[in-house]
């Protein structure tokens, strides 16, 4: 496997059966939040979903931009775009600042609100399995195809063939050849992409270029300092969290042998 690999989502093949949801749920060892899948959204425990909207089905996940915008913005380098094509996560380095939440033109990254210990989540497009030459749990479930994984190259190549040959039934148009710089996740439709509740108004310039336009006209003290700041704050909540840790644990330790003294 040399290129970069991803994912091509045929909005006409999709049957919304909720196979790559109920996949990528187990994959990720993640809860079932809601009654029926068609009600989720994606959250800190779902990575993706699927919606009806303008008459179809369609998939909602993280697009793994070819230049991500959370990879540049990010202060400590927790995002990286491999060489296969997935965009992970490095919870190690993270810091909690949230600036990929803010950056990403997709809405993608969540975090984890609810935990003394919060991390960012997403989908990482089961880079375990591509890294060794596998499909993604989605590609591998999906019944018609709707959802395909290969070489972002000849998935490129296979979309524009199924255009050629069916002129009538597509929107002459690869959603994810060029929006913010081009994705890893690539879409087909027969209805308006914005009817399927896709952007339509991205730019094809990679928005981190962007970005670093207005970097570069801000002093380096103040990007610097922001950098600074984030750390202080982060190490500053890091020991709050784990001394309120300790207490709690003290206080279980007292209660437990409070119990054990005064006996059944």
């Amino acid at each position: 496997m040399g290129g970069k690999m991803g994912l091509l989502f045929d909005a006409t093949l999709c049957i919304g059966c909720g196979a790559c949801y109920e996949a990528c749920k187990e994959r990720n060892g993640l809860p079932r939040t809601v009654a029926h899948f068609l009600e989720d959204r994606l959250s800190d425990r779902t990575y993706t979903v699927v919606k009806k909207r303008g008459g179809r089905f369609v998939r909602q996940l993280c697009m793994h931009c070819e230049v991500p915008t959370c990879v540049s913005v990010c202060p400590v380098g927790a995002f990286e775009k491999t060489a296969a094509g997935p965009v992970i996560y490095h919870e190690a380095r993270c810091i909690g600042c949230r600036y990929c939440m803010l950056a990403c033109p997709f809405g993608i990254p969540k975090y984890e609100w609810g935990k003394i210990l919060p991390r960012v989540r997403k989908c990482d497009l089961c880079a375990d399995r591509v890294a060794a030459g596998r499909p993604t749990a989605c590609a591998e479930v999906c019944p018609t195809g709707a959802t395909k994984f290969g070489d972002r190259q000849a998935l490129i190549e296979e979309a524009r063939a199924r255009l050629r040959a069916h002129p009538q039934k597509y929107v002459p148009r690869i959603y994810g050849l060029e929006e913010v710089g081009g994705t890893s996740v690539l879409l087909l439709s027969d209805v308006p992409f914005e009817r399927l509740g896709y952007r339509t108004d991205l730019r094809p310039e990679p928005l981190p270029l962007l970005t670093w336009q207005v970097l570069q006209k801000i002093p380096n003290f103040v990007v610097v300092g922001s950098v600074l700041l984030g750390g202080i704050w982060w190490i500053t909540n890091r020991r709050r969290e784990v001394r309120l840790r300790e207490r709690e644990e003290q206080e279980a330790r007292r209660l437990s042998a409070s119990e054990s003294q005064e006996g059944p």
